[in-house]
């Protein structure tokens, strides 16, 4: 069964809401973040990504770069200001893109059930990134972005939820990006409690590195503690948990800086030895197994040759893991993306034509865009206890950071 508790918010005014709300700190790097608080000093983006407000070059991991979140933080909570509520709560948060819409509960999740496995996971995290979100989190005392989860959908919840928005909203606005935000404070947290209590796992969809961090703060202030009971804040994260069928998976895709030596011709003879090539193709795959590459200046459709099945493991029949074994590695040389330099990431949105723009530019030689993971695959992955090959996702829309922010 899942365990989630309520807590005390610290949160923002409901007319600065909008102001204070930021992307989550690990979309954005540290130019787009400054240029994106620039012109609103209340942006938690200079407490997530406190870099932004020293000079340029500063070493984002420095002991000056901790110093400068906490005052931030210090000072966005005198200005904005942000208000810790009376009582421990529970909130529901939905978001709007487009004719997307998704809500989730927003609640703080078990430690022990993390360490435990009871909260599934689906991805490998890198220490320098833990190392960060968990100074981050103990210099702050606080977790300012929630880690995103899911569940397998449940009739009562759903009730419970769909009442519960017939209510005034706490937050409602619309960021810059077009995606509404609306937040709800739930009248009797009990109820959510107890009906969690029939979910039999949890399911980190995105914010891996936030629940790592989470678990190795808990661990360092549990050392510090006298008198340590396990009822402690700091043996709890925050997280939103929204139902497996309301989430959207956006294509997660690939562009790869050169041709590992290869002209153009080679490395398409190389690829029609692992996959059927249609020369004239389109900017998105129509269906799982199939992949679109772009390649001097025109698309093409690769799909596993006739008479060769796909592979039957739960990760290796995965798109992302197919065109890893068959094509990445074997051709182009890349063995690990998550360290080689020569691949870059483009998810959500920016789609195919971001793609293009890059081999068109010079930036990359090669694309590939494709057909996106489902979440059924994520879930599948989890119970089975492996791990998705890196970059398999890209969940849209995203949580803004700082709206409800829970105190350790």
């Amino acid at each position: 069964m899942a365990h989630i508790r309520p807590f005390q918010a610290l949160r923002p005014p409901a007319d600065r809401a909008d102001s204070v709300a930021s992307v989550p700190y690990d979309v954005v790097n540290t130019n787009e973040a400054r240029e994106l608080a620039a012109q609103n000093p209340l942006s938690f983006l200079h407490a997530s990504r406190p870099e932004i407000d020293l000079p340029d070059g500063t070493d984002p991991y420095s002991d000056q770069v901790y110093r400068k979140a906490l005052e931030n933080f210090d000072k966005l909570i005198k200005d904005a200001p942000l208000e810790t509520e009376a009582a421990p709560g529970i909130y529901l948060y939905r978001l709007i893109m487009g004719d997307h819409e998704q809500i989730g509960v927003v609640a703080c999740g078990s430690i022990d059930e993390y360490d435990q496995d009871l909260i599934r996971k689906h991805e490998r995290t890198r220490r320098d990134k833990e190392d960060d979100r968990t100074r981050h989190m103990l210099v702050l005392r606080a977790q300012t972005g929630p880690v995103f989860l899911t569940y397998r959908a449940n009739r009562d919840i759903d009730t419970m939820v769909m009442e519960t928005t017939m209510a005034n909203a706490l937050f409602d606005f619309t960021a810059e990006d077009g995606i509404q935000h609306t937040i709800w404070h739930v009248p009797d947290p009990v109820r959510f409690v107890h009906a969690f209590r029939e979910i039999p796992f949890l399911y980190i969809a995105d914010g891996h590195h936030r629940a790592a961090s989470a678990a190795r703060a808990r661990a360092e202030l549990k050392e510090q503690s006298f008198g340590h009971s396990g009822d402690e804040e700091y043996n709890f994260f925050l997280a939103v948990m929204f139902p497996d069928e309301q989430l959207q998976i956006l294509p997660y895709n690939r562009a790869v800086r050169d041709l590992n030596g290869l002209s153009s011709e080679e490395f398409l003879n190389a690829i029609r030895k692992e996959f059927d090539v249609q020369e004239t193709g389109t900017p998105e795959p129509g269906k799982r197994g199939e992949w679109a590459m772009y390649l001097g200046g025109s698309w093409c459709t690769l799909r596993l040759p006739e008479g060769v099945a796909p592979p039957q493991g739960i990760v290796d029949s995965l798109d992302v893991s197919i065109l890893q074994d068959r094509l990445l590695d074997p051709i182009l040389g890349i063995k690990d993306v998550r360290t080689d330099k020569r691949i870059d990431f483009i998810g959500g949105m920016r789609g195919s034509k971001e793609l293009k723009r890059l081999v068109d530019e010079g930036q990359a030689a090669v694309a590939f865009a494709l057909y996106p993971t489902t979440i059924e695959d994520l879930l599948r992955v989890s119970d089975a206890g492996e791990i998705m090959p890196p970059k398999s996702t890209w969940f849209e829309p995203k949580l803004r950071d700082g709206l409800l922010i829970h105190k350790i």
